[in-house]
C-alpha cells in the first residue's frame, strides 16, 4: 500500500511519541521546579510548566490556545491527506510541525498546561520542551523548501 505523504506521518508520529515519553519521565522522576545538571552550568533537566506559548507568551490564555494547537493539528492532517503530494522537506517541516503542535495540544487538553525540561543555561534560554524543538525544526525544513525547488520547477519558472 502506498501513502501519500509517508514521511510527513512518519514525522508527526515519531515526533509526539518522543515528546509524550519525555515529558512523562520528567513528571514522575522530577518535582516541580527540580533542576538536575547534565552539564552544570550549560545544560540541565529543569522541570516547570507553562499555560502560555513559547517564551509564557499569552500566559492567560491556555483556553484559546489549546483550540489554536487543534486547529493547526486538523489543518495539517488535511493538508497531507487530501492535499497534493508535498517533497520531502515539505513533507518533513509540516510532520515536525504537526508533531509539536500536538505534543502541546495533549498536553494543554489534558493538563492544562505544557511541561518544559530542557533548559540552557549557558545562553540563558527560556526551558522548552521537545514540541518546541520539532516546531522549529519543521519550520527550518520548510525554509530549505522554500529556497530548494526541484530542477523541473526551476525550469518551468523561467
Amino acid at each position: 500500500m502506498d501513502i501519500k505523504n509517508r514521511l510527513f506521518w512518519v514525522a508527526a508520529f515519531v515526533g509526539v511519541v518522543l515528546d509524550q515519553i519525555t515529558k512523562q519521565w520528567i513528571v514522575r522522576t522530577f518535582e516541580l521546579t527540580e533542576s538536575r545538571p547534565i552539564w552544570d552550568g550549560v545544560f540541565h533537566f529543569t522541570y516547570v510548566t507553562n499555560t502560555g506559548a513559547a517564551f509564557s507568551l499569552f500566559s492567560e490564555s491556555g483556553t484559546w490556545l489549546r483550540w489554536l494547537s487543534l486547529l493547526v493539528s486538523v489543518g495539517l492532517v488535511l493538508l497531507a491527506w487530501v492535499g497534493p503530494a508535498m517533497n520531502r522537506w515539505e513533507q518533513a517541516g509540516y510532520g515536525f510541525i504537526l508533531a509539536g503542535a500536538l505534543g502541546n495540544g495533549i498536553d494543554r487538553f489534558f493538563a492544562g498546561e505544557v511541561v518544559d525540561f530542557l533548559d540552557f543555561r549557558l545562553i540563558r534560554f527560556p526551558v522548552f520542551n521537545l514540541a518546541d524543538v520539532f516546531i522549529n525544526v519543521g519550520i527550518v525544513c520548510l525554509l530549505i523548501a522554500a529556497f530548494h525547488k526541484p530542477p523541473q520547477a526551476k525550469a518551468n519558472s523561467r
